[in-house]
């Protein structure tokens, strides 16, 4: 049977990315819910795997975005049930939020081509042992989060210690692997990101950030599919086999 994962999108031009290519890959049937356009959230307990992508909102922005609530509640609930789960940058924030760690802003933003490092215990991870002790990622954030109670934490970077951490079978990572230098133009295109992005490394930042990109982006892009490929073999292939749906 064929594996079937659920991508939670939270803006069209923040799909999975290289992780999507693996997927496809490996002939994952995927169902796109996009939260932001007004999708509405299905029945975890359909999907083998949970993957929750970036966005310009906040994963505490409840208020004015009430999808949130429901999103959180859903990550939570599939989560403690041990669904396997991938997020990435508001999807790590979201994963801490939702099990009941603080998601706060930043002392500054995280802008760039910058490196991660990985933990001892990232360095002995089944999904994460396989990379370099330190590689290359994007970075474009300005939150970041706690550790939920029972976490390990498996990368951090000078600026922000908790990059990627584990719980179960949820994986969390705060940086981007998956990006392309296309999609990075895109997301210069963004109000929220765009003010970022300048406002971090100044004027002509965009044509430096896409040159650094491209120069990094078949080793992060090799990155990003080991991992990802990984947490198929060694996390997601395992739950869906002892599964019932």
């Amino acid at each position: 049977m064929a594996l079937r994962a659920l991508v939670l999108q939270h803006i069209a031009c923040e799909p999975p990315g290289t992780y999507e290519d693996v997927l496809d890959g490996r002939d994952v049937e995927i169902d796109r819910i996009e939260i932001d356009e007004g999708d509405r959230l299905p029945d975890w307990r359909a999907f083998d795997a949970i993957i929750a992508m970036g966005g310009p909102m906040g994963a505490g922005d409840d208020d004015a975005l009430p999808w949130l609530s429901d999103e959180k509640r859903l990550i939570a609930e599939a989560v403690e049930a041990g669904k396997p789960f991938w997020g990435v940058c508001l999807g790590v924030q979201l994963l801490a939020a939702s099990l009941g760690a603080r998601v706060y802003t930043g002392p500054a933003p995280e802008v760039g081509i910058l490196p991660v490092t990985l933990t001892e215990d990232g360095k002995r991870d089944p999904v994460f042992g396989s990379l370099p002790e330190q590689l290359p990622t994007l970075q474009w954030h300005g939150e970041t989060f706690d550790l939920p109670r029972g976490a390990v934490r498996l990368a951090g970077s000078p600026a922000y210690p908790n990059q990627a951490f584990r719980l179960g079978r949820a994986y969390g990572v705060q940086f981007h692997l998956e990006v392309s230098p296309g999609l990075a133009r895109e997301w210069a295109e963004v109000p929220e990101y765009a003010a970022s992005l300048e406002g971090e490394l100044g004027s002509g930042a965009l044509v430096r950030l896409v040159a650094e990109l491209e120069s990094e982006s078949a080793t992060m892009a090799s990155h990003a599919t080991a991992l990802l490929e990984r947490w198929l073999d060694r996390v997601v292939a395992p739950a869906a086999a002892t599964a019932v749906r």
